[in-house]
């Protein structure tokens, strides 16, 4: 077995190898995976007070009622058809049923995509163009109004649709992609070499979901939520004692890209992985309740498994990203090096964190499965994903909201964490 140091230095050959083939498309709408700066505290962002369709299945007009002008670029997106409509940070305090399709679109939803930055995505019933797309200024007692108007077309057409970059009548992009949660080093960039310079085992904690992404959600209450608030409470009670550096994908309501979250993981060495969701059954696959463990693999465990990563898995599409042209991952190269031994330790950690957890939260009857994540496909740091419960089910939900239940199955999981990497730490130190 390749020891760590080995591992790096091949993992910087081949970083270095992918540097050197060309790059891909860079023409599509891929704002959150851009290299991110320096947050800048923004305050007066503005505000979307009303939003409507209006037209048929030929013609399609989008407006959106603001307190004041704002730059926009719009593009779209094919299989399934979407257009896409980014802005700078706006606060939608639009009313209740909103996002009810009309004419070319089927439905449209909204919301924050990262710091500084949100998305409009429109699924279309079929192929259709961006006819038009302008801001109106305020006039006449009528407020600043964001217009966007679609035509129908043919696939071909469709297809021919000159990138955002060529067309004249759209106004200039946002000039500044804001930053994601988390910095993300360009795939061409060498993985950062050694611990971080306090030397504590770095753990990143990632919330699944987030902004225009809201998971799975019942009764009012939403995925994206729930497991922010477990995240959260993890990391503080793993910080309060002191022994790791915890970093989080996201520590607010933004929606982060898949790669960019395992990224993270990557980039900063991460000794540990843990993504946090909360599962839904739809009603015709009847019910199911408690917490589950899942680690990586090429083979779902059953079916249930599949769907779920299916399901996860297509969440990029959910904020508009084109998935069918994500390039190959450097992680492909590094397949035979090293995941082999990176998910013996991931499945180490699962057996030991469905052990703790087990005595104080509720399982599921099948505690422990696997799938192919893509959230958890770092090559080189041990990963699960953990569905702390099913939104889906009552008893599961009252959990879910319960501090007192959150304590317990955090503390559950802190423990697991302080086992894993005490042996792992012991191991990796007596090699060196």
């Amino acid at each position: 077995m390749a020891s760590r140091t080995n591992q790096r230095v091949l993992l910087g050959v081949a970083l270095l190898c992918a540097a050197a083939s060309p790059c891909a498309d860079s023409s599509r709408l891929n704002a959150a995976e851009t290299p991110s700066q320096p947050s800048v505290v923004t305050t007066n962002f503005p505000i979307a007070t009303a939003a409507r369709l209006a037209g048929d299945g030929k013609q399609t007009r989008f407006i959106l009622d603001l307190d004041q002008t704002v730059s926009f670029r719009a593009t779209t997106l094919a299989d399934p058809y979407r257009v896409v409509v980014d802005v700078p940070q706006v606060n939608f305090r639009l009313g209740p049923g909103t996002g009810t399709g009309r004419g070319l679109v089927r439905a449209f939803r909204y919301g924050l995509v990262m710091p500084g930055g949100s998305r409009i995505v429109f699924d279309l019933t079929g192929p259709a163009k961006i006819a038009n797309s302008y801001v109106l200024e305020a006039a006449n007692g009528q407020p600043a109004r964001l217009v966007v108007e679609l035509e129908e077309v043919d696939r071909a057409a469709f297809v021919q649709t000159p990138a955002p970059e060529n067309r004249p009548e759209l106004r200039p992009a946002i000039a500044a992609a804001p930053p994601a949660t988390i910095a993300a080093a360009p795939e061409s960039a060498p993985q950062k070499p050694g611990a971080p310079s306090d030397g504590r085992p770095v753990v990143v904690i990632d919330p699944g979901h987030g902004g225009i992404d809201n998971g799975t959600q019942s009764n009012g209450e939403s995925e994206k939520n729930l497991v922010l608030a477990f995240g959260l409470a993890l990391r503080d009670r793993l910080e309060k004692a002191g022994k790791y550096r915890v970093v989080m994908t996201r520590d607010d309501d933004t929606f982060i890209p898949l790669n960019d979250r395992s990224k993270v993981a990557r980039n900063l060495n991460a000794a540990l992985f843990v993504s946090i969701h909360a599962d839904a059954l739809p009603k015709a696959e009847g019910d199911a309740q408690g917490a589950t463990i899942y680690t990586l693999s090429d083979k779902a465990s059953d079916a249930e498994a599949q769907r779920l990563a299916d399901a996860e898995n297509r969440a990029d599409a959910i904020a508009g990203f084109n998935l069918a042209e994500e390039p190959t991952d450097v992680a492909d190269i590094l397949i035979d090096l090293t995941q082999r031994e990176t998910r013996t330790f991931s499945n180490r950690f699962a057996h030991l964190l469905m052990g703790e957890m087990k005595s104080t939260v509720r399982m599921h009857k099948h505690p422990l499965k696997s799938a192919g994540f893509r959230v958890l496909k770092a090559p080189d740091v041990p990963s699960v994903l953990v569905e702390i419960g099913y939104v889906s089910n009552k008893g599961d939900l009252e959990h879910l909201v319960s501090e007192g239940w959150r304590s317990r199955a955090v503390g559950s999981m802190a423990q697991a964490i302080d086992t894993f990497l005490a042996k792992r730490m012991a191991t990796a130190g007596a090699s060196n």
